[in-house]
């Protein structure tokens, strides 16, 4: 009887835990994909900035000047969003239980 139960019980903890998390290597490389895409991200964010404000620079029209701060503005909240979105995910699937959130950490820094 209770060799059955245990055998009953054990596939409901592995469960649990998650595959993502009972995998030898797989909560650290998603750690080291998401740490890499965001640095590109950043990088990104970086290049646009700089080339937007050197075209801004040499270029006269008022209209097309609104333009590119408009795009500069742009790219900075994708930057936000990108930097925020690994630190929220986290907070918010630990609190709503998510089974990756208790195992990988998805703070770019």
């Amino acid at each position: 009887m209770v060799l059955l139960l245990t055998l009953a019980v054990e596939p409901a903890l592995a469960q649990s835990q998650g595959a993502v998390c009972s995998a030898d290597k797989l909560p650290t490389m998603i750690e080291g994909f998401f740490q890499l895409t965001t640095a590109l991200g950043i990088v990104g964010l970086a290049i646009v900035w700089q080339a937007d404000s050197l075209i801004e620079m040499f270029t006269l029209n008022p209209e097309q000047k609104k333009g590119l701060k408009r795009h500069k503005r742009s790219a900075m909240k994708s930057g936000v969003i990108l930097v925020a979105l690994g630190p929220l995910y986290t907070v918010a699937g630990t609190m709503m239980g998510f089974p990756l959130a208790n195992c990988v950490n998805l703070a770019p820094w």
